[in-house]
């Protein structure tokens, strides 16, 4: 599966009751918006297989979801483990100014004078703002991802981001 096509919305971390559910880890914000995308495509072992949700929620730091099909503690228990992806259709389109995380990694970060800083290796979430770790080959800038003011602007059609921030930093 491309990556393009599909995306990393979280992971089947256990089981839940004796009736089939599963425990969610979610990436998503908030954790429960997981729930409103289906199906989902789990992903483990170089094997992929599509799951209808048919219920779910919130429950204490985690999510619990019931899907088509699974109906017992032993078929949930197969699915610890589990990547669960969807597809990049499935996702709202981003408004002006916003951005998922996955199309910002990879692309070529550079300052302004267009001194290249290397890429977008991943993002990470902090309390204050999130910040792009920006990797070249041993080296490793964190970078705050802040709109207008350390990002200068991004175009993901030409895969370029342009950052005010020091080279030597």
């Amino acid at each position: 599966m491309p990556n393009t096509e599909f995306l990393s919305v979280g992971k089947i971390s256990g089981v839940f009751g004796v009736k089939g559910w599963v425990k969610v880890f979610s990436h998503t914000q908030p954790r429960e918006n997981i729930l409103s995308y289906s199906p989902w495509i789990l992903r483990k072992n170089d094997k992929s297989e599509e799951f209808k949700v048919t219920d779910g929620q919130r429950h204490g730091n985690a999510v619990v979801a019931a899907l088509e099909g699974v109906d017992d503690r032993d078929m949930a228990a197969s699915l610890m483990g589990s990547e669960i992806l969807i597809r990049r259709e499935q996702l709202p389109k981003p408004k002006a100014d916003e951005y998922y995380w996955a199309d910002l990694v990879g692309l070529r970060v550079e300052t302004e004078s267009g001194i290249y800083l290397g890429a977008v290796d991943h993002l990470l979430e902090t309390g204050a703002n999130d910040v792009l770790v920006v990797v070249d080959g041993e080296i490793e800038r964190l970078i705050p991802f802040l709109l207008q003011h350390t990002v200068i602007s991004i175009d993901l059609e030409a895969k370029r981001m342009v950052v005010d921030w020091d080279p030597d930093f």
